[in-house]
């Protein structure tokens, strides 16, 4: 992923990733019910996602495409995680996930089905 998204213009790519094509008002609606951000906020972040080819707008209606999917966001952000926190090492990583919960036998069965998938 070339494009950067700050954590605001996340939000934004989020609804339309849960919700798909929408218009700027209905984002601006639903990104008010659950952040509490005015129409000005709302419409000035889908601008910048627009100039940063991370959304197409279109008419009638100010309508917005995600232009980026979801996976390639969270990839990016992933592998920015890991070089910068964990000197490069998803090891590390993982170590620092799972000592921070007491993990349910199907959720390690789900994890050891997934790292056997790897191999």
């Amino acid at each position: 992923m070339t494009v950067k998204l700050f954590d605001s213009e996340l939000k934004v790519m989020d609804v339309l990733w849960r919700e798909g094509d929408s218009t700027a008002k209905h984002i601006s609606d639903v990104l008010k019910e659950e952040v509490g951000w005015n129409m000005n906020t709302t419409y000035t972040l889908i601008k910048r996602c627009i100039k940063k080819g991370a959304i197409r707008r279109s008419e009638p209606n100010f309508m917005c495409h995600a232009l980026i999917p979801k996976e390639e966001v969270q990839e990016a952000e992933t592998n920015e995680l890991i070089n910068k926190i964990y000197d490069g090492s998803a090891d590390k990583l993982f170590a620092a996930l799972l000592g921070r919960k007491k993990l349910s036998p199907e959720q390690i069965a789900r994890l050891k089905q997934i790292v056997g998938e790897l191999e």
